[in-house]
């Protein structure tokens, strides 16, 4: 490779034959020093001469080989760390000294992603040579300095035309850095090897609120991409690529999305790469657990057994994520510092505008992502699910939701499932389920198989839940998806207020269809018991097999009645459409009557029947009764309903609560999403966090030559306590 030309040159006079130079020497075998001239060359590569994808791989793999001899990849790393220390210890910045901190994250990115996907040794410590880097290090170590001074310049260091550039490359760094999850269990384990998340665990508490409370001011303001491109000179035109982009699928294709924003106008109007980058990384940091090795498992790791394997991981210990704990107390910023007890807030809790977070989320939620965020906020930030339960305009946030579940077919199974999670978590309080019902909505234009004109938002949310349970029952079959429809309706039933007409058929229709499920679940039974011989195994196994699953049917059918029978017992009045559905459709009922598990929900029901029938019949005219007839006859006796003879039943309600292990189902899932947004490709044969076809030849979702096989892997456990 040789030695550095000490001959300097002015920014645009760099030839491709010396960007080929200065980048082959920084993957060489030769060594140079932290103080050499090299590094500020080059730094000052202007990345805009296209090198071909073979090269770049090539001068990867070269890395690979000599980085544990030369350790360039350190050095470079430490480089970073100075210059993003010295756009934030200085005012008026010189604009080299961001070019040269981005020209270092950019090349950075590139080698780390390969050398982590390809399981490669980092070798982020110096050898004797570099005495002086020692100094200054410390105790601390490489990864250490280089995040606490990326999250410090993402949380203090505001977006502006001047940086807009390295606070995107850094957001995508930090992706890369903490891909090393991507290569570990998806239960994480002690001998899981992730030094820069667990760096970014390590820094103090102030900073990292600093940080949660950026990336989520980033998420909400969406910083706006600078259209003067003539103020960054590593910028590429569309003609051309840049050093280092055209490796594609092989090491860096990381840098291809934010430029192509940067760049391109068509298309992506709600999208921005800094919220979004800043999104993804706030998600991976907040679902993050760290297993915590102790004295217990140093004993079984003496002793290794199957036995003791199943016991780790039956118990793991993890160490405490302060990047979630600053999002589950995070506060208000509207509030008065001092509570309504007198109590002053600790200093420790952020402080966010709940109005803008709320607004965002409502525009932003046909983004997986953003529904996992919003669930993450509901599910551990009691401040912030109570600012949205007072909140009037409860539309902004459920009419999203409920768009999207509408669409299931497009959607995910995951998100299908956090959709209906947000909507339990909502549902679990009494105002929230009485003032949907009070909110009427003019037209719902996206629903497209019936005209909902002047429907209340509680009838529509009924209307989509029970769409979604026929949905689960032809597509998914999925009983927790089941569970958390009807446990969703549930919760709602005592609050319900003038259920729509179309609402309430498919409340009584919803019973039917679980009814003749549950029927030809018999019929099947009953005619393999009538064919299999008495000692046929196979026989009873399927007779086994669909007994079980009748006995699911049966719970699914006592809930449906058990809701109906709450809203006739707690809202009759307010309902009398239910009461017309119930009537119109009374025979569905009939051949349950008998039923152990159905029949004293039935009394209640055939009671309310009983009673509207007489007053029908009292008023029998000649010729059939009109809809508008009945209707009107059932809102007249409505009045003078007093629910006698009505058997009270405590009311159902239902509490998410989850599991003690989520980040099974989490720490997959968000690298999933953040695979499948944030614009580049890993290598498919080295995951192993979730499940991926190596068959596909199609380079989809962020997964080079795979797809992702969505909703493998096990769904969040929790649990319903009525």
């Amino acid at each position: 490779m040789g030695s550095v030309s000490s001959t300097p040159r002015k920014r645009g006079e760099f030839s491709p034959e010396t960007a080929e130079y200065l980048i082959g020497t920084f993957v060489g075998d030769e060594s140079f020093p932290f103080s050499s001239e090299f590094w500020q060359k080059l730094l000052e590569l202007p990345l805009n001469v296209q090198w071909p994808a073979e090269r770049v791989q090539q001068a990867c793999e070269l890395l690979a080989k000599n980085n544990c001899q030369t350790r360039h990849l350190a050095k470079l790393l430490f480089h970073l760390a100075c210059y993003l220390q010295e756009s934030m210890s200085t005012s008026g910045v010189p604009p080299l000294v961001y070019e040269k901190a981005a020209n270092a994250v950019y090349i950075g990115s590139v080698f780390l992603k390969h050398l982590i996907e390809s399981g490669m040794q980092l070798y982020l410590s110096f050898d004797g040579d570099e005495a002086v880097l020692k100094d200054v290090l410390g105790d601390k170590t490489i990864e250490n300095l280089v995040m606490r001074n990326v999250l410090n310049f993402i949380a203090s260091v505001e977006v502006s035309p001047n940086t807009f550039l390295l606070h995107l490359e850094l957001l995508n760094f930090l992706i890369i850095t903490m891909s090393t999850q991507l290569l570990c269990g998806s239960s994480p384990g002690p001998n899981d090897v992730n030094p820069f998340l667990d760096a970014a665990m390590a820094q103090d508490s102030d900073l990292v609120g600093l940080v949660v409370r950026k990336l989520l001011l980033n998420f909400i303001t969406r910083p706006r991409v600078p259209f003067n491109r003539a103020t960054y000179p590593i910028f590429y035109d569309g003609s051309q690529s840049s050093v280092l982009q055209r490796v594609g699928s092989a090491a860096a294709n990381i840098v291809l999305l934010p430029f192509s924003y940067l760049v391109s106008s068509s298309g992506e109007g709600s999208r921005n790469p800094i919220a979004d980058s800043s999104l993804h990384v706030l998600l991976i940091l907040i679902h993050y657990h760290k297993c915590a090795v102790s004295e217990d498992y140093s004993a079984i790791e003496n002793n290794k057994s199957s036995a003791s394997d199943s016991l780790i991981k039956e118990n793991p210990q993890f160490s405490d994520n302060s990047y979630c704990k600053a999002l589950e107390q995070a506060i208000d910023c509207e509030l008065d510092r001092v509570d309504i007890e007198g109590n002053a807030h600790s200093g420790r809790h952020i402080k966010l505008p709940f109005a803008s977070l709320f607004d965002t989320l409502g525009m932003c939620l046909a983004d997986e992502a953003a529904v996992l965020l919003l669930y993450s906020l509901l599910q551990g930030n009691s401040a912030f699910l109570e600012y949205v339960l007072v909140r009037t305009d409860i539309d902004t946030l459920l009419m999203p939701i409920l768009e999207a579940l509408y669409n299931a077919q497009s959607r995910t199974p995951n998100q299908i499932y956090m959709l209906l999670i947000i909507c339990l978590i909502l549902s679990q309080d009494s105002s929230f389920n009485a003032s949907i019902h009070k909110l009427i909505l003019t037209g719902v234009p996206w629903y497209k198989e019936r005209l909902l004109h002047q429907t209340n938002l509680g009838s529509l949310m009924v209307i989509i839940l029970i769409r979604t349970v026929q949905y689960n029952l032809s597509k998914l079959r999925d009983v927790y998806l089941h569970t958390t429809c009807l446990a969703t309706l549930a919760n709602m039933a005592p609050h319900v207020h003038r259920l729509s007409a179309y609402a309430s058929q498919r409340l009584v229709s919803l019973f039917d269809m679980l009814s003749r499920k549950y029927n030809k679940l018999a019929d099947r039974r009953d005619n393999k018991l009538h064919i299999a011989k008495d000692n046929s195994i196979e026989g009873n196994s399927f007779v086994e097999d669909v007994s079980t699953e009748m006995q699911i049917y049966t719970d699914f059918l006592r809930l449906v009645l058990e809701i109906i029978n709450a809203i006739l017992t707690y809202a009759l009045p307010r309902n009398p459409e239910v009461v017309y559905a119930v009537m119109h459709r009374q025979e569905v009922f009939q051949p349950y009557k008998s039923h152990p598990r159905f029949h004293e929900l039935l009394e209640n029901i055939y009671t309310v029947l009983d009673f509207f029938n007489t007053r029908m019949d009292a008023q029998r005219v000649d010729g059939d009764w009109s809809v508008s007839e009945v209707l009107q006859v059932i809102i007249v006796n409505c009045r003078s309903w007093r629910g006698d003879g009505m058997k009270m039943f405590t009311q159902l309600r239902f509490m998410y609560e989850q599991e003690r292990h989520p980040e099974e189902f989490f720490i997959p899932y968000v690298w999933q999403l953040v695979l499948s947004h944030c614009g580049f490709t890993f290598n498919a044969e080295a995951i192993t966090l979730f499940p991926v076809d190596l068959h596909s030849e199609k380079l989809e979702n962020g997964v080079e030559g795979s797809t992702f096989q969505n909703g493998d892997f096990d769904k969040p456990e929790y649990q319903l306590d009525p």
